[in-house]
């Protein structure tokens, strides 16, 4: 348990970096150039990660990279950025906390993964706490908005199971890069086939996407492929809920937003959600199931001994260890 445990804090600098994207994104970056602005993500970042590595894909990791690149990176950036620019913080946050439970039936499909009661259950709570977080029914929504969240969540959940199954025998830096790589590229001449030239961009824009290709991608992606390689599909799901946490916690710390009481209420919930997926909460739920089948009725119970019988047994113990 320890030895699975100590990923899940590598795990969770994804999601809290991911969770920063949506405030920036919104705030920092040109709009209506969601095409452009998932190149400028990606292709830094995967250069980056195959500078540290400096190992290209063999065999049949070419079109591996090409699929899970597009799934996991290119696609995903591109509805990931007209998601924000189209929906509230509040609705793509929420569409996108519904991924653990479909992470974890791919999983179930693809690698065997049969999902564990309590990492139903977490998903359960986490994303009713996150409903409870964010959703006001006062935000305005966009049905595009809405396809583009709903689409990069099962995209990127399929693509996540699929770089499980495949990337045993490839390191970590390696799979990330050829990742970013893949989907920067496939990207780029549609880029420039529907949005032209890239935007102009001023100093917070450039300040903006150094952070989100090296910060957001580059290191949160290696850290989310690490905890795939080390944990369930279920495990990582869950932990991908301190994506929306993280969105709250920075709207009250740079935007002065506040919270109601229902709204501390979604974050507590969240946080247990996050909490039962755990390794930990595993494998108290499997002690607790043995003890209990341990007791089942109709087992053969212990032998009764008399108060006598019982003070005999422990003096002669006691002659024989030398006594008292």
């Amino acid at each position: 348990m320890e030895a699975k445990f100590r990923w899940v804090p590598v795990t969770a600098i994804a999601p809290v970096a991911w969770g920063t994207t949506y405030l920036i994104t919104h705030r920092y970056l040109p709009a209506d150039y969601p095409l452009h602005g998932a190149v400028i993500r990606a292709l830094p970042a995967g250069l980056l990660l195959l500078l540290a590595r400096r190992r290209l894909p063999r065999g049949s990791w070419w079109w591996k990279s090409l699929v899970l690149g597009t799934l996991n990176m290119g696609a995903f950036f591109a509805l990931v950025y007209l998601a924000a620019q189209t929906l509230p913080t509040s609705i793509a946050s929420t569409i996108m906390a519904t991924s653990p439970i479909v992470m974890m039936l791919f999983a179930w499909a693809a690698v065997s993964e049969r999902p564990q009661a309590m990492h139903v259950i977490g998903a359960g709570i986490g994303i009713a706490g996150v409903c409870l977080m964010l959703l006001d029914g006062a935000s305005p929504v966009r049905l595009s908005g809405v396809l583009a969240s709903a689409t990069a969540m099962l995209m990127s959940s399929l693509g996540f199971v699929l770089a499980k199954k495949w990337s045993a025998d490839v390191d970590v830096f390696s799979l990330t890069s050829w990742q970013l790589i893949a989907g920067g590229a496939v990207l780029l001449p549609v880029a420039l086939l529907v949005e032209g030239s890239p935007p102009a961009l001023d100093g917070q824009a450039v300040i903006a996407f150094a952070y989100i290709t090296v910060v957001a991608t580059a290191i949160a992606f290696a850290a989310w492929f690490t905890g795939l390689r080390h944990l369930s599909a279920g495990t990582v799901g869950l932990i991908g809920l301190l994506n929306p946490m993280t969105g709250v916690l920075l709207g009250l710390a740079v935007a002065g937003e506040t919270l109601a009481a229902h709204q501390v209420f979604g974050l507590v919930l969240v946080f247990l959600g996050i909490l039962l997926g755990q390794p930990f909460a595993a494998r108290l739920s499997r002690r607790r199931r043995r003890a209990a089948d341990s007791f089942t009725p109709g087992s053969q119970p212990l032998p009764y001994r008399r108060p006598h019988e019982e003070i005999s047994r422990g003096a002669g113990h006691g002659r024989s260890g030398g006594g008292v």
